[in-house]
């Protein structure tokens, strides 16, 4: 499923930052999350954020992350590139998420550093060992 374009210097214009919608029983809401995806390219946009401060990422479990992760790239269908708000309990399970949602198609990740680095070489190493 991997044919979206990666994420690079030449990235440009609008992109969204996508809310997770869920049902009024507070579970996740995959059939919403086709149509919000296909409204957001009806408006045209550029690309989409999806799990970032809007997308309640803290709410969903890893497998919920992962389900709509998975909804949102096959609704877009590589049309757009999605970057997707990593995060997750523990670096090998950070990693792990990274690297699944990339494989599957994503255009790349954002992650937070972990609060206490101290300095320019603990905040790059952190992020060296996400990308491993």
């Amino acid at each position: 499923m991997n044919s979206a374009r990666k994420l690079d210097e030449t990235a440009a214009g609008m992109y969204v930052i996508s809310a997770t919608p869920f049902t009024a029983q507070g579970a996740l809401d995959l059939e919403s999350t086709r149509s919000l995806m296909s409204f957001y390219l009806d408006c045209g946009v550029t690309g989409m954020t999806i799990l970032g401060i809007m997308g309640e990422a803290p709410k969903l479990s890893g497998e919920e992350s992962a389900a709509f992760v998975d909804a949102s790239l096959r609704a877009v269908g590589g049309r757009v590139p999605i970057i997707v708000g990593a995060s997750a309990a523990g670096l090998d399970n950070l990693a792990a998420f990274s690297r699944r949602v990339v494989d599957a198609g994503a255009a790349g990740v954002m992650v937070a550093p972990v609060p206490g680095l101290r300095s320019d070489e603990q905040v790059y190493g952190y992020f060296e060992q996400v990308a491993a």
